[in-house]
């Protein structure tokens, strides 16, 4: 088994490596695929800096084709979710998996925007797949994807063109904290929205969902996901 899984580890890693030549294009290979539960080594987040450093003046195009390349990924791997049901969460501890429902049942798009900008080792995967079984709405999955991936890899590229071979430390060294710093900034955001929307609601007697997404859309998604996802 051991031999199985370093030949499948090298040959992943002679397709990055050749990936990585495309330029802008195989960086949008290695992030769909890196998306979808096949992990390239380094990632996209590696090939990124390493294009970035190699030709600064395309940094925005990589930057473009990252998002593109993660954003379809993670719609792929929504799809397979959703289709699949709960036996997509099956490798997941029984655990996690409680925790990250209750998560996107209560905080809709909120629960995967933040988990995009959290540093490594976060489980994302798992949110990508909860949001699938449990049916979040498509269009607000793909841009709270689109908009977290946006900062990774425009931060990345910046990086990459201001300290050249040093990014790769000097991101490993700092971005835990951004990424915790810009969770917790949205995280404000949303509550502040969710707070004035509330006062709104309650001068014209009216009453709304507290994280966005009409109250019906959600309950009928939430009906639907449990008809199509028993155990």
């Amino acid at each position: 088994m051991k031999w199985l899984w370093s030949k499948i580890a090298n040959g992943l890693t002679h397709v990055s490596e050749y990936l990585v030549t495309l330029g802008p294009a195989g960086l949008f290979a290695v992030a769909l695929l890196d998306s979808v539960f096949v992990p390239m080594p380094g990632g996209p987040d590696a090939v990124m800096l390493v294009l970035s450093t190699q030709r600064p003046s395309w940094m925005p195009f990589y930057a473009l084709s990252a998002i593109a390349g993660s954003v379809i990924g993670c719609l792929i791997l929504y799809y397979i979710s959703r289709r699949a049901g709960r036996r997509a969460l099956d490798k997941f501890p029984p655990s996690k998996q409680k925790r990250v429902k209750e998560l996107v049942d209560r905080y809709d798009v909120l629960s995967v925007l933040v988990p995009c900008v959290l540093p490594p080792p976060f489980p994302f995967k798992l949110f990508i797949v909860t949001a699938g079984v449990f049916r979040l709405n498509v269009w607000r999955f793909a841009a709270a994807i689109a908009v977290g991936r946006t900062f990774r890899y425009f931060l990345e590229g910046f990086f990459a063109v201001e300290y050249g071979e040093r990014a790769g430390s000097l991101l490993a060294q700092h971005y835990p904290a951004v990424g915790l710093g810009l969770a917790a900034l949205i995280i404000v955001f949303f509550v502040l929205r969710s707070l004035l929307r509330r006062r709104g609601k309650s001068e014209t007697g009216g009453q709304g969902p507290e994280f966005g997404g009409s109250p019906d859309t959600k309950a009928g998604s939430q009906d639907e996901a449990e008809g199509s996802t028993d155990l």
